[in-house]
């Protein structure tokens, strides 16, 4: 072999080891960016739960609130839009990870009805 064929060959092993680097750093990047919108998912789903669950009516319209999960403080806030029917309600919460809400990982919406316990 030549020493310009070994050149060759360094070149080519070198662009296919940046090119597999950069494959795995955006795929980690990903792994952290799901598992994010996983976590906020779920802190949203407790609190449309709880909303559920309630005997308060109406749900209070941009209520906000905090819970721990995964050693991390997550801040969710809610709104409640009004539907055609008046014992109907659309809740849509939003969580983020910091108080400000300036990068809101993710919004769940669900219906909140009330019940014929509730008056």
């Amino acid at each position: 072999m030549t020493l310009l064929e070994v050149m060759v060959a360094l070149v080519i092993f070198a662009m296919t080891a940046t090119a597999i680097m950069k494959a795995a750093s955006d795929h980690l990047g990903s792994i952290g960016q799901i598992e994010e919108i996983t976590y906020a998912t779920w802190v949203a789903n407790n609190r449309l739960t709880e909303l559920q669950l309630s005997s308060k009516w109406p749900p209070k319209n941009n209520a906000k609130g905090e819970q721990e999960m995964s050693d991390r403080t997550w801040y969710w806030q809610q709104k409640v839009t009004k539907t055609n029917d008046k014992e109907l309600l659309s809740v849509e919460v939003s969580v983020a990870l910091d108080e400000k809400f300036s990068a809101p990982i993710t919004s769940v919406s669900t219906f909140v009805a009330k019940r014929d316990s509730d008056v």
